[in-house]
């Protein structure tokens, strides 16, 4: 079950550095095809530590589809 309503959303602007995944707690995220970083929404709980830590800034948290 999910902790939170919310998950990470990365937008199109993302560098793939791969802070994002260094301080995810929960393996929630990936470099896809050395491009840019994705979301496993199974395992993302929406802590917002990649949202602070995202030197592009930009990723965000969105409302889950499980919070509708």
């Amino acid at each position: 079950m999910k902790e939170s309503a919310k998950i990470a959303h990365i937008a199109k602007g993302c560098v793939a550095c791969g802070t994002c995944i260094t301080v995810c707690p929960r393996a929630a995220l990936r470099i896809d095809k050395g491009i840019r970083a994705m979301v496993d929404a199974e395992k993302c709980v929406g802590c917002g530590k990649c949202v602070k830590n995202c030197p592009a800034a930009v990723i965000i948290l969105v409302l889950s589809m499980e919070a509708l």
